[in-house]
């Protein structure tokens, strides 16, 4: 960028990680709508407040009514919409936080891009991997039925494609366990990770 200069600060990631007792890291969410990424999301950050851990959420219709919302949903403005929080979540590790991203994220170019933004094993990606027919029966915003129905252009699931990840580190199939359960699984990997600890 011309003009600007990075600046140093004084205290770094680890300090603030160290003084936070964590290792920070984003733990990103992503499936199709109606998938469970967001009560996830939600019952991770409520379990890892109670243990005492610094954390903060980032919720795709949360950052759309501030952060992100001048942008639509063509392609071009969901790829910047995933680019911008991907540069939120840098920061927010910077500060030594665990950030949940929940997101539908649908493109592998997009979550790569964000990994490629932090350290190494900063990045833990968990597909929330339920069918899109079970995802349509939940339809909690009736969103599928708009789609369905044409009123929602470029829909992931229905005329816009999701690209499911490759070699995510957390594969949740979560139409056949509760979200208690795979908030255990979740908990363990930071665990074995040592991004939290005993």
């Amino acid at each position: 960028m011309i003009n600007t200069v990075w600046h140093n600060p004084s205290i770094t990631k680890l300090q603030r990680a160290e003084r936070k007792n964590q290792k920070p890291c984003v733990v990103w969410f992503t499936g199709l709508s109606g998938s469970g990424k967001s009560t996830l999301a939600n019952e991770l950050e409520s379990r890892l407040y109670a243990m005492g851990y610094h954390t903060y959420l980032l919720d795709g219709d949360n950052v759309r009514h501030g952060l992100n919302s001048d942008l639509g949903f063509g392609e071009a403005d969901r790829i910047e919409n995933i680019r911008r929080i991907g540069e939120v979540s840098k920061l927010f590790v910077d500060a030594g936080l665990i950030v949940l991203s929940a997101f539908i994220s649908p493109f592998r170019n997009d979550r790569g891009r964000v990994r490629s933004l932090m350290g190494a094993d900063e990045f833990v990606e968990v597909f929330v991997d339920t069918p899109l027919s079970v995802c349509e029966a939940r339809d909690p915003k009736g969103l599928y039925k708009k789609a369905r129905r044409g009123e929602i252009k470029s829909f992931t699931g229905i005329d816009s494609p999701y690209e499911e990840p490759l070699n995510p580190e957390i594969h949740l199939v979560n139409d056949q366990s509760d979200a208690g359960g795979n908030v255990d699984i979740l908990i363990d990997y930071l665990k074995k990770m040592g991004y939290i600890h005993d």
